[in-house]
């Protein structure tokens, strides 16, 4: 076989039965990812975040949780410097992000290598339990708020769980978004806080892959093929997030913690039971 051949075969195989595998999944799995992928972009454009909550699940049942972490490690890169570029004023707005970004990057270095370790189900069932109880606050006392003040203080310690959530399970949101949530931001600051807190995060987090040798060329290259469906329908969730009502939007966004929270607390329990 000529080295060009082999080198197509790498991309896309025919099995005997005339079935096309695209990087080893077939055109239906390929559909169902950028599918998705899609979904998870509008979320995301509307409220800053929702790839990986959406993707992830879907990814990590077909190619494990290492592979799926290091798949959507671009798309989230790419489309979080999108939201933070476009809301960039809110950063005079939230002075308790540097120090809990830069206590989160500790963090995720100490959760990659977790990574390789930890039994993801236990520490998926607490966070979902951890998530739904933030849930339950917010409904049966409404009017709960965390001052700028005591978030400030509490920025460092929540920023390195968050980071190290992170690092050992490729989702910071079950512990750094309820916290910023629970300020009761504007949308703009809300979107951009919770967008800065996974950009840099996930900065860390590939170079911690690499490092760890858990991140290789191909994932770079899936990588930019996810790129395309996000690309495509982010923009319909950021024209989305700008013409719902601010009560709407928080809906929303209890919404979708409450998905996160639930699918988080299933798969523990799946896998544990």
């Amino acid at each position: 076989m000529a080295n060009g051949d082999a080198w197509i075969c790498k991309l896309c195989r025919v099995k005997i039965q005339g079935e096309i595998l695209v990087y080893g999944m077939s055109i239906q799995l390929l559909m169902l990812v950028s599918f998705a992928l899609g979904v998870g972009a509008v979320v995301k454009g509307a409220t800053g975040l929702g790839l990986p909550i959406v993707a992830m699940p879907v990814l990590a049942s077909f190619l494990g949780v290492p592979h799926a972490i290091a798949i959507l490690a671009l798309p989230i890169i790419v489309t979080n410097i999108w939201q933070v570029w476009q809301l960039r004023e809110s950063r005079h707005r939230t002075p308790f992000l540097g120090p809990m970004l830069l206590l989160g990057a500790v963090g995720i270095v100490a959760g990659t290598f977790l990574l390789k370790i930890l039994p993801s189900s236990w520490s998926s069932l607490f966070l979902g339990l951890m998530l739904a109880g933030y849930i339950a606050l917010r409904l049966f006392s409404p009017s709960f708020v965390l001052s700028m003040d005591r978030g400030r203080r509490l920025a460092k310690p929540v920023g390195f769980v968050a980071g190290t959530v992170q690092g050992a399970t490729g989702l910071s949101s079950p512990v750094g978004v309820p916290f910023i949530h629970a300020m009761r931001l504007s949308r703009d600051d809300l979107v951009f806080s919770v967008s800065a807190m996974f950009l840099a995060f996930s900065l860390v987090q590939l170079f911690s892959l690499i490092f760890a040798g858990l991140y290789e060329m191909r994932f770079f290259v899936e990588g930019l093929l996810a790129l395309i469906p996000v690309t495509l329908m982010m923009p319909v969730g950021n024209w989305l997030g700008r013409v719902i009502s601010p009560s709407a939007f928080d809906k929303l966004f209890i919404a979708i913690l409450a998905l996160i929270a639930a699918n988080l607390i299933y798969s523990a329990l799946s896998a544990i039971l």
